[in-house]
C-alpha cells in the first residue's frame, strides 16, 4: 500500500512539473522599437571632408527603448530617399551594439560619391538610424541632412591601372594594356613612349573597366581619352588620382655618367618596355694616380609640361660602394634619385668587365619592385 501512495505522488509532481514547464514557456519576442531622436552631427551640419588627415566623424544617437539586445546600423540616403534603399549603412561601434557610430572622412567621402556628389563639390546626405531585432526592424523616426563638401580626386580607388590606345606602345586591344607601376594607394607612375593618336587609362585588362584621361596635362578625369600629337617621345606618366593630379614629363635623354671623367659617357637608346639600352658598348674604365676609377650614375635629361627642361640624377642608395662582382646582389644596382655631386652615390662597375663589350640597361619597368640598372659582358 505505502508502495502505490509512493508512486501515485510521483506521478503527481511529474505532472505538476510537466505543467507548470508548458506555462512557462513563451513565444519570442521579435518587436522593437525605433530610435526617435538623433543628436550629432547637428541637423544641416556642414562637414568639408578631408578624407587623408581628417578625425573620424562620431554619429549619436538616442537608444532604442526596446528591452532586449538590438543591433544598429547609419544609413545614408539622398535628401528625397526613404531608406528602402539605403545608399549605404554603416555598423554602429561595438559591433553593432552602442548607440553610435564613428565614420572615416574616407569612407563618408565614399558615400557621397555613391550619392552622386561630384568630387569638388557640394551636396546633401540625409541619414537615420535602423535598429533591428532578429529579422524585425525599424527606421529612426527622426532624420537628419548634411552637407558635404568633397575634395578634388576620386573616392573610390583602383587597385591598378593601365594604359590603352593607338597612341601606347601596344595598342587598343584592352589585354594587352601597359600596366602601371602602383606607388601608393591611389598614386600610379609609368615611363612608356607615346606617338600620335590617343590613350585612356583603365583599372582592369578585361571586362568593362572604369575608364579615366588626363585633360591639360594637369586633371584626371571619369571616361573620355587624351590626344597626342607631333613626333614619338618618352615619357614618365604620374598619376594620384587622391586628387585626380597628373603630371607628364618627357624623358629626353638618359645618359651614363663617368664619375672620374665628369661627363656622359654616352645616351641610352630607349628600347620600349620603360627600358633604355646601350648595346655592345666598348668598356674602358677610367685609370687614375689612385688606381681604377669605375664609378657611375645616371643623368636623366626632362622637360616638364610647361616646356622647362632640367637634369635629375639617380644613382646607388649608398654614398660610396665597393667593387661589385659577380655574387653582388641585385639591390646594389636599384636606381635611386641622387644629387649631382661628382663622386657620390654613384655605382661602380664590376673589374671583370674592364676592357670588354657590354650592354648597359636602364630597366623603369612597372612590374619591378625597385627601378634598376646593369652592365653584362657580352
Amino acid at each position: 500500500m505505502k508502495t502505490i501512495i509512493k508512486l501515485s505522488f510521483m506521478v503527481m509532481i511529474a505532472i505538476i512539473a510537466f505543467t507548470s514547464c508548458k506555462k512557462d514557456q513563451r513565444a519570442l519576442d521579435t518587436s522593437v522599437a525605433p530610435v526617435t531622436a538623433l543628436s550629432l552631427p547637428a541637423d544641416q551640419a556642414s562637414l568639408t571632408l578631408q578624407p587623408a588627415t581628417g578625425n573620424s566623424i562620431v554619429f549619436q544617437w538616442t537608444p532604442s527603448t526596446t528591452q532586449d539586445l538590438v543591433l544598429y546600423e547609419v544609413a545614408f540616403d539622398k535628401p528625397g530617399g526613404d531608406f528602402s534603399k539605403p545608399v549605404y549603412k554603416v555598423l554602429s561601434d561595438g559591433a553593432g551594439i552602442q548607440p553610435q557610430a564613428t565614420i572615416t572622412q574616407k569612407v563618408l567621402n565614399t558615400i557621397a560619391s555613391l550619392a552622386g556628389i561630384a568630387s569638388s563639390s557640394t551636396g546633401s546626405l540625409k541619414w537615420a538610424v535602423i535598429v533591428s531585432k532578429v529579422t524585425n526592424n525599424k527606421v529612426s523616426t527622426a532624420s537628419h541632412i548634411i552637407q558635404l563638401t568633397r575634395p578634388a580626386g576620386f573616392a573610390v580607388l583602383p587597385a591598378s591601372l593601365y594604359l590603352t590606345g593607338t597612341a601606347t606602345e601596344q595598342g587598343t586591344d584592352v589585354t594587352k594594356a601597359i600596366a602601371f607601376k602602383k606607388i601608393s594607394d591611389g598614386v600610379f607612375e609609368l615611363y612608356t613612349s607615346l606617338q600620335a593618336g590617343s590613350y585612356t587609362l583603365v583599372d582592369k585588362n578585361s571586362g568593362t573597366p572604369t575608364m579615366y584621361s588626363i585633360q591639360n596635362n594637369a586633371n584626371v578625369v571619369l571616361n573620355g581619352s587624351t590626344t597626342v600629337s607631333g613626333n614619338k617621345n618618352v615619357y614618365r606618366i604620374s598619376i594620384d588620382l587622391n586628387s585626380a593630379a597628373a603630371t607628364i614629363t618627357q624623358i629626353v635623354s638618359v645618359g651614363f655618367w663617368s664619375a672620374p671623367d665628369g661627363k656622359i659617357w654616352f645616351t641610352l637608346p630607349y628600347i620600349g618596355n620603360s627600358q633604355w639600352e646601350m648595346d655592345n658598348y666598348p668598356l674602358i674604365i677610367p685609370h687614375e694616380s689612385y688606381g681604377n676609377d669605375s664609378r657611375y650614375k645616371y643623368q636623366f635629361t626632362v622637360i616638364n609640361s610647361a616646356g622647362t627642361q632640367s637634369v635629375e640624377w639617380y644613382g646607388s642608395v649608398n654614398s660610396d660602394n665597393q667593387d661589385p662582382s659577380s655574387s653582388t646582389p641585385l639591390s646594389y644596382y636599384y636606381m635611386y634619385p641622387v644629387d649631382n655631386s661628382q663622386f657620390n652615390y654613384c655605382f661602380k662597375i664590376d673589374p671583370s668587365d674592364n676592357n670588354k663589350n657590354v650592354n648597359v640597361n636602364v630597366n623603369y619597368s612597372p612590374a619591378l619592385s625597385n627601378y634598376t640598372n646593369s652592365i653584362t659582358a657580352k
